[in-house]
């Protein structure tokens, strides 16, 4: 059967098909392929394989990339991040996502939409500060029961409590029984987990942050000194992004901009605490100074040997998802680091 893409039933269409037809010109004729072709749509007579490769990060490009079928193929995804369009540009796969957006070139067909970016995710209030908080804390190696996240994370019974019972009911851990040794949960997908928690973190309002100018030639080196005068103040810090991956999982060969959390809740003790490192403020400067997001990462924070404090590192994680394609490059390259240390 040959169609035009409107004449085609939805309800014969999986979810990737229906982006896919949704995303092509009206004008573009879509068969029903034969048992022997092995494609999910012929378009404009020629084979076409739809895969559904779930959010549409880095990491779900990269994954489908390495089983890259020698026919046409469409990948859809939910909404594909500034890093999956730039490495599914740069291998010529074609895309489209649940926004609208698409990138497909099959035979004549030339499609290029930007779309329209997806609300807030449903559920999203639902992560509170206290259930980031345990999820921090399970991504860091801590027993999933609720005697260790109070010592870890500060928080109270209840609320460790109510989180990981949030974290349960959502199927991101599990449990091997209810009550008793065998009801520590368990993280039994870390990087679904890791997922979740991110688009929790960077849902959130951003905050207040100052952007100091500094001169220095060695971003690492001048964080470094920076903490060194924040330590004499009695100033708790850490440094997150770009410049706390480039200790923890180097990637990048020079890091030019630094993002350090301090103690401090409002932008006049940012600016007093900016004032006593001799740093002026400045817009677009190279420094961002930001209030600790939670207590949680403040406790989690490393000493490295060289004397920078390393926010832990899901945040930094999450906090390298906004840096655009170098950052999300960044983010899955920590995230192999820290996997493979805990495999080897």
């Amino acid at each position: 059967m040959v169609a035009n893409r409107s004449s085609v039933s939805s309800s014969s269409l999986n979810r990737g098909e229906r982006v896919v037809r949704a995303a092509l010109p009206a004008v573009a004729r879509i068969a029903v392929p034969r048992a022997d072709q092995k494609a999910d749509l012929v378009v404009n007579g020629q084979p076409v394989e739809v895969k559904w490769i779930g959010v549409g990060n880095l990491a779900d490009v990269r994954s489908a990339l390495k089983k890259k079928s020698k026919r046409n193929v469409i990948l859809v995804g939910r909404q594909m991040s500034p890093g999956a369009r730039a490495a599914l540009s740069e291998a010529g796969v074609s895309w489209a996502d649940e926004t609208g957006a698409a990138e497909i070139a099959i035979g004549t067909i030339l499609v290029s939409r930007s779309g329209v970016p997806e609300e807030k995710p449903q559920g999203i209030n639902h992560w509170t500060p206290a259930v980031i908080a345990v999820t921090e804390a399970l991504l860091c190696g801590a027993r999933g029961t609720q005697a260790t996240m109070q010592d870890v994370t500060g928080l109270s019974a209840g609320s460790c409590a109510n989180a990981l019972r949030f974290l349960t009911d959502k199927e991101l851990v599990t449990s091997a029984a209810k009550r008793g040794p065998a009801s520590a949960r368990r993280v039994s997908d870390p990087r679904g987990l890791l997922e979740a928690y991110t688009a929790a973190v960077n849902e959130r309002p951003t905050g207040i942050r100052l952007q100091v100018g500094v001169t220095w030639q060695d971003t690492l080196e001048g964080v470094t000194n920076l903490g060194h005068r924040l330590d004499a103040c009695n100033v708790d810090w850490a440094v997150t992004g770009g410049a706390a991956a480039a200790v923890i999982a180097p990637l990048i060969s020079s890091v030019s901009q630094a993002t350090v959390y301090v103690e401090g809740a409002s932008m006049a003790e940012l600016k007093a605490l900016a004032g006593s490192a001799k740093l002026r403020p400045i817009e677009g400067g190279r420094l961002t100074l930001k209030p600790f997001p939670g207590r949680t990462v403040q406790r989690l924070a490393t000493l490295e040997s060289d004397g920078l404090r390393i926010a832990p590192w899901p945040r930094v994680y999450a906090d390298l998802q906004k840096e655009g394609v170098r950052g999300e490059e960044a983010a899955e390259h920590l995230y192999d680091v820290v996997h493979d240390r805990r495999s080897s």
